[in-house]
């Protein structure tokens, strides 16, 4: 687990205020309380993928959210395909995946 002051010195810029509207804004849920957060490394990686959209693409705050809502829809619809993915391998039979894997190639 790291801290909130581990996390702003792990990043150039960041303020310890940024994280604090960042979790009010439920963009990062680290678990603990106001002046006991823990960050845990999914939580770590949030911080660093904020700070670069605001950074090093200059997303401002207005934008911030949609962009963080496209980028979780798009997370969770790859792991959708992974595990349905990882069904198919499972339990279809061989000449099914067969089939599939050709339709998709011609795709």
């Amino acid at each position: 687990m790291t801290s909130i002051e581990s996390l702003v010195a792990q990043f150039s810029g960041l303020q310890r205020q940024d994280i604090e509207e960042w979790i009010s804004n439920d963009w990062v849920r680290p678990d603990g309380r106001p002046g006991l957060y823990a960050f845990r490394q999914i939580d770590v990686a949030r911080v660093s993928l904020i700070h670069q959209l605001r950074v090093d693409l200059q997303v401002n705050d207005e934008a911030l959210p949609i962009v963080l809502s496209l980028l979780d829809q798009l997370y969770d619809q790859r792991r959708h395909m992974r595990d349905l993915s990882l069904a198919l391998a499972r339990l279809a039979p061989s000449d099914i995946r067969q089939m599939l894997s050709t339709h998709l190639s011609n795709m």
